[in-house]
């Protein structure tokens, strides 16, 4: 099982919208530098709606190779039809990926029978561990604790990413998986930077973070000092992040969190349609919780 940190990886672009495998390569020695426990290519704030399949597999097999076994590798796989799904995970599990990350599929609204169907066919059909991702607000389908619960008890389902924000909802998933920890391991990470501290006192096990690609190293001991138990350190760091956990949502993911990327010098600033660079008018929220923060920005 993986602890703390895991980086929801932006994909870097050149301004064309070509994609930056140099900066790519960076991307991946910054993190294990800054200590990120894992990383998560590919998914949704990577833009994977945007990459077609060449450039999909190219970004997962190349952050395998740069991480080179040094910090795990869990490969976006989501996809709204299962048998896209299923051939992503074959091809991350090839390419040497830690585990797989899988959203519930997007705009097709199934009910929680087809969810279940859905992921319990990928992992059937594939043999490499699969964290399930459930995140309403961009799919328009909610897995119910129950579905989310009935799944862990597969064999290779060994996680999932709550990115509903919902706390009560999170004491029961502890609830539901501690019915399960005789019989197998099972992660949950908070999907919602903002409500993430909570969650790990709660009995999360890590955070899949937006933040952690500003912020890397403050997440993890975030994270760690909330494993420990230590509220006051746990705390602390946690309000020096709230502006970036707030600011980089005040427009669509990853628009923000690729301006504030490029402004610390990690990233150029290219974005794929639909999405658009940041507004005038919100860059000073970012800016203002970058300094918050206490990141030093290229502008400073």
């Amino acid at each position: 099982m993986i602890y703390g940190s895991l980086v929801a990886l932006v994909t870097p672009m050149l301004p064309d919208g070509k994609l930056d495998f140099p900066a790519l390569r960076r991307l991946v020695e910054f993190h294990v530098t800054e200590q990120s426990d894992a990383i998560v290519i590919v998914g949704t704030t990577g833009e994977s709606p945007t990459v077609n399949t060449e450039e999909h597999h190219a970004l997962i097999a190349r952050c395998v190779e740069y991480a080179a076994g040094r910090i795990p590798v869990i490969a976006g796989t989501g996809a709204n039809a299962t048998d896209e799904a299923i051939a992503l995970a074959r091809f991350a599990k090839s390419a040497g990926a830690s585990a797989t990350l899988s959203v519930v599929p997007y705009y097709n609204k199934p009910g929680q029978e087809g969810i279940y169907r859905h992921f319990a066919t990928i992992a059937d059909k594939t043999d490499i561990g699969l964290i399930l991702y459930n995140v309403p607000g961009r799919t328009g389908a909610d897995m119910s604790n129950e579905t989310a619960l009935r799944l862990a008890q597969l064999p290779n389902v060994i996680g999932l990413k709550d990115a509903t924000g919902n706390i009560a909802r999170a004491c029961d998933l502890v609830e539901g998986v501690r019915d399960l920890a005789d019989k197998k391991e099972f992660a949950l990470y908070s999907g919602d930077d903002a409500t993430a501290l909570a969650s790990l006192f709660m009995g999360f096990h890590g955070v899949i973070s937006v933040t952690a690609n500003i912020a890397p190293r403050m997440m993890r001991k975030m994270c760690a000092a909330a494993r420990a138990g230590n509220l006051a350190d746990a705390r602390e760091l946690h309000f020096r992040l709230n502006g970036l956990h707030r600011d980089l949502f005040c427009e669509a993911n990853p628009i923000p969190v690729k301006w504030a990327a490029q402004q610390i010098g990690l990233i150029e600033g290219g974005i794929r349609l639909p999405l658009t660079p940041l507004s005038v008018s919100n860059q000073a929220k970012v800016t203002a919780a970058l300094r918050q923060a206490g990141i030093q920005t290229l502008a400073i």
